[in-house]
């Protein structure tokens, strides 16, 4: 009965100043559609680039070269590059592969378990280079690696002197994808006329580019032994806690075998991956600057808002003091008119959320906006209001009952 009884006048003086009111109440509204929508998907940027790769992160970099003209055996060259590599003291393993997880420069092809064509078909991220699963530290869950006799150089395949690869390694993710409940190992895969039979499952490993984060792991390893001129890059795997002096050492290791050679990237992989995600990490700051600039914006309006009526009503403050309000009283009746301000403007601003993210997952393939978020961003707006208009609050109940008497 007692919050009845304040509710009513209080709804009684908000119709008296209805433009006000409903001003405030849109932009408490507005706010919390933007809030709810960007703190959602600054959750989604971040989980996204926390994606794990499953691979030895710290320890692994690649080097890019570029080969001034085409001279002697391309691949005793790859080797002898590879060999010195290998020999350097803060070297573990190297090879020549194709790409790495989250490093954008990636290749993509189709695979299915029928050869009929036009069967349904999976689109993967292929991953090629001697020994690369194992150097990568990939953890293999079923099955084996590849054995050495199973590798081609993927040159003499372009070139038409070699078959195509008979076997592959499959991710977990794409298995369960690809073979249900059935056992993978020992099932058959085609690609464009390859026939591949699985050998073996890795528990994860990401696409260069990711495709989205629900088919991230949809990846395969192919047999294939790579040289630079055919898309490969060196990668390198160093012993703990020296990739930094073992990247300098690469680098001049490389050129000293063939000073003409250009190195065109030569990056760990902390700084190819910060790289991929460099765009969602400047979506998720910029959200967060957009958000908290909204939040001090409708806080600053409460404050104002309540600045303003507490100065229009301070002679009726003073006369509810007179009649016995306490400073309890003036103060609870501020916070609950800011609180039925804010409950209005955050019931619509929860449809409107709703709304504006049916337009995002239409326009942009966004995913939907779960509903704890917007509990979530009605409750920073209940307390951003109650937290702005304590101020102008307090500064009203301490309006000395002898203020009625006065004008």
């Amino acid at each position: 009965m007692t919050m009845r009884l304040d509710v009513l006048p209080i709804l009684s003086t908000l119709r008296r100043h209805r433009l006000t009111a409903t001003l405030l109440v849109l932009q408490i509204a507005l706010t919390c559609a933007i809030v709810s929508n960007a703190i959602f998907l600054i959750g989604d940027r971040l989980g996204w680039m926390m994606t794990p790769t499953g691979i030895a992160e710290d320890r692994l970099m690649r080097i890019v070269v570029s080969d001034i003209g085409r001279r002697g055996d391309i691949h005793a060259r790859a080797q002898a590059d590879l060999a010195e590599l290998r020999g350097l003291p803060g070297v573990e393993a190297a090879t020549i592969g194709n790409s790495l997880p989250f490093s954008g420069t990636t290749w993509n092809s189709d695979v299915s378990r029928s050869p009929v064509q036009g069967a349904t078909a999976t689109a993967v991220t292929l991953y090629y280079g001697e020994g690369l699963a194992e150097l990568l530290g990939s953890r293999l869950v079923a099955g084996r690696f590849f054995r050495s006799d199973e590798y081609a150089w993927l040159d003499d395949h372009l070139e038409g002197k070699a078959p195509g690869p008979t076997v592959t390694l499959i991710t977990r993710d794409l298995a369960t994808r690809l073979f249900g409940d059935g056992n993978p190992l020992g099932g058959t895969l085609y690609m464009h006329g390859d026939v591949l039979r699985v050998v073996g499952v890795l528990e994860r490993l990401p696409g260069a580019a990711g495709f989205t984060r629900d088919r991230a792991n949809d990846s395969i390893v192919l047999p294939w032994r790579m040289v630079p001129a055919s898309g490969g890059g060196y990668i390198v795997r160093a012993r703990e806690g020296e990739t930094e002096k073992a990247l300098v050492d690469a680098v001049k290791a490389l050129k000293r075998l063939d000073p003409r050679r250009v190195i065109v990237s030569a990056r760990t992989y902390p700084a190819i991956r910060a790289r991929f995600f460099a765009d969602d990490r400047a979506t998720a700051v910029t959200l967060a600057a957009v958000s908290i600039a909204l939040l001090v914006i409708t806080a600053l309006g409460i404050v104002g808002l309540a600045s303003f009526w507490v100065g229009q009503r301070r002679r009726q403050i003073g006369i509810r003091r007179a009649l016995g309000a306490s400073r309890k009283d003036i103060l609870r009746y501020f916070q609950t008119e800011n609180f039925l301000l804010a409950s209005m403007g955050i019931g619509l601003g929860m449809v409107l959320a709703y709304g504006i993210n049916i337009v995002l997952m239409r326009e942009y393939e966004l995913p939907g906006l779960p509903l704890v978020y917007l509990p979530v961003g009605a409750a920073v707006l209940w307390a951003l209001g109650q937290a702005a208009v304590l101020a102008p609050a307090l500064r009203a109940a301490s309006v000395p009952p002898v203020v009625a008497t006065r004008g």
